[in-house]
């Protein structure tokens, strides 16, 4: 429909031959007095920017080459082999983390557990380490230090200790919110959407940096390139308008190399995400989003507690003692597993104030979703897709059965959101089959039951038909958890071996270290509530004080210096597996 200059309307349709157009050359389609409509065509390269296929990227591919120096040198001291291992065998050998979000609780917890990790060498034998939602700040400040796993982590511990035991009220400051402002309108002029997703990002750099991070994902290629570091890889779930996660959802893995959607096997690089897409080839470039709202993205469960806090806050000290006072309920212990996020603007009562004002007009997208270019724009799926094993592989709900309906989807932006909408899980991407993980070490930092993301992604798994191993605890044991399970299927060589090490205190109460019993005096130390209403670790908290911090992080490293044994037998058991699963 177009209108000329005396605003009278016409409406019509031109259809013209594609293949008919002469190259470079520009021609006229229509004119009359009202417009003139020209096109020059133009031929593409044979390369499009949308990598497809489920194989890993050749980056990736590198990446484990130069990765299993490092995992060679570590086995072979780890494990007492008596020679080196052969290059074509340490490359076989993968060991991946795995863990579960719970705000600065994990952040905290997960430094105290990479530290006793490198205590007894284990972190070379690290080859991916998978996050979301809270460790993804653990890990977004790690891999700013290309060469953070070669450090001893107790300066990096420091750092992270300073920014977590700060004030936070400083957060919301008039400077701060005059700078979320300037930055959040920035982003629009560049053509981003912005919620209050990305308002919690900024809020995130402001708690955990003193200035503003410039850091991107792709930066972090320096600290993986050379194989240095275990390779990171954060998750997300991508949305359908008017279904909730457990309804549709679409699992999305980001690395410094690649961004990707599991199902469909697409990727496009990770400097490029953000930009925009139609049939595998980029439009329109747009600026690679800083970290800071990526991390906002990947931990987005809690900007429903900001959105509804910052709606009847009056100012920023009436925002932090409701923040801090008076939440609406605790994420951890009451996840949100029935929440759409697409009615969360709806369900949720918000009064405008003074406070909610201030961001209104930069805030242009839904309230919990973080929007982004869809990559597979105009891409149709093949006939017999349903046949494909990659697909079928993530194919989970009964949209995926029918191709109208998830080509509408690919058609919409990316509706991204925290995998804790889902299943408070960091597993799937270190499960697609191309990467051939043997052991995992599932460090787990929830609130509420320790069990539950562990329980919910085996049933997952088990549905999908992905080798996972049963996880068989005794309910004497699920009401007083150790320290470290190990699970692993005797019949099935493709399943990983599980070592889940559940947030709990048990023996550290009377051991200071493996072995050495506290004195009298030094049992205060070793009281350290992680699962009480009390609880000063609980989601809601943004701010440790010095002592609680210090209590956590040794209290997650003692739990992996405890079970050392453990460890390497599970590591000895997939050297075995391997050289089964290979002959």
């Amino acid at each position: 429909k177009l209108a000329d200059g005396n605003e009278t309307e016409k409406s019509g349709v031109l259809s013209f031959p594609l293949n008919s157009l002469p190259l470079q050359k520009e021609i006229m389609l229509e004119e009359d007095n009202s417009f003139h409509l020209c096109l020059t065509a133009r031929k593409c390269s044979g390369d499009l920017d949308v990598r497809l296929g489920f194989s890993l990227c050749v980056e990736e591919q590198d990446f484990l080459r130069k990765r299993k120096k490092y995992v060679a040198a570590a086995l072979k001291k780890i494990l007492n082999l008596e020679e080196d291992l052969k290059e074509h065998e340490a490359s076989q050998y993968l060991v991946a983390i795995t863990t579960t979000g719970g705000g600065t609780r994990s952040l905290t917890a997960m430094y105290g557990s990479l530290l006793g990790l490198q205590k007894l060498n284990l972190l070379d034998c690290i080859s991916y380490i998978g996050g979301l939602s809270g460790t993804t700040w653990t890990m977004a400040n790690l891999y700013e230090d290309a060469n953070w796993s070669q450090k001893y982590l107790e300066d990096a511990i420091k750092e992270a200790r300073k920014q977590v035991t700060k004030s936070k009220i400083c957060c919301f400051s008039l400077d701060c919110l005059k700078y979320y402002y300037n930055d959040l309108m920035e982003r629009t002029k560049e053509g981003h959407n912005t919620s209050f997703i990305d308002l919690w990002g900024l809020v995130i750099e402001s708690m955990l940096h003193d200035k503003k991070d410039e850091h991107r994902l792709s930066d972090q290629r320096q600290a993986v390139d050379n194989g240095q570091n275990p390779l990171p890889i954060y998750v997300a779930i991508n949305l359908k308008s008017n279904y909730s996660a457990q309804a549709f959802r679409e699992w999305l893995e980001f690395t410094p190399y690649e961004v990707g959607l599991l199902k469909y096997g697409a990727s496009v690089r990770t400097e490029h995400f953000g930009s925009q897409f139609f049939m595998g080839r980029m439009v329109k470039k747009l600026s690679e989003t800083r970290i800071c709202y990526m991390q906002g993205m990947w931990s987005s469960i809690f900007s429903i507690d900001v959105m509804y806090v910052w709606n009847l806050a009056a100012d920023s000290e009436d925002f932090w003692c409701r923040w801090t006072r008076d939440r609406v309920k605790d994420i951890a212990e009451e996840p949100f597993l029935s929440v759409n996020p697409y009615e969360v603007d709806t369900c949720l009562f918000t009064p405008s104030s003074v406070l909610s004002s201030t961001l209104r007009d930069v805030l242009t997208g839904r309230p919990t979703i973080a929007q982004y270019p869809n990559f597979i724009r105009g891409f149709q799926l093949h006939n017999k897709y349903l046949e494909s094993e990659g697909f079928s592989t993530w194919k989970d709900t009964v949209i995926d059965s029918f191709p109208n309906k998830l080509m509408e989807t690919a058609e919409n932006e990316l509706s991204l959101v925290d995998t804790g909408f889902f299943i408070n899980t960091s597993y799937p991407p270190l499960l697609r089959s191309k990467r051939e993980v043997d052991v995992i070490l599932h460090l787990n930092y929830s609130g509420g039951s320790q069990t539950l993301p562990l329980d919910q992604i085996a049933k997952y798994f088990s549905e999908q038909e992905i080798p996972f191993p049963k996880i068989e605890i005794s309910e004497e044991d699920r009401e007083n958890l150790k320290e470290c399970y190990v699970f692993e299927e005797a019949d099935s060589p493709q399943a990983p071996t599980v070592l889940f090490f559940p947030l709990v205190n048990d023996t550290f109460k009377k051991y200071k270290a493996p072995g050495v019993e506290r004195s009298p005096e030094e049992m205060a130390e070793g009281k350290v509530d992680v699962s009480s209403i009390l609880s000063p670790f609980t989601t809601r908290e943004v701010c440790f004080s010095e002592e609680n911090f210090d209590k956590l992080v040794k209290l997650t490293d003692y739990n992996v210096l405890n079970n050392e044994k453990l460890i390497i037998q599970a590591l000895r058991l997939a050297v075995a597996r391997r050289k089964q699963r290979n002959y």
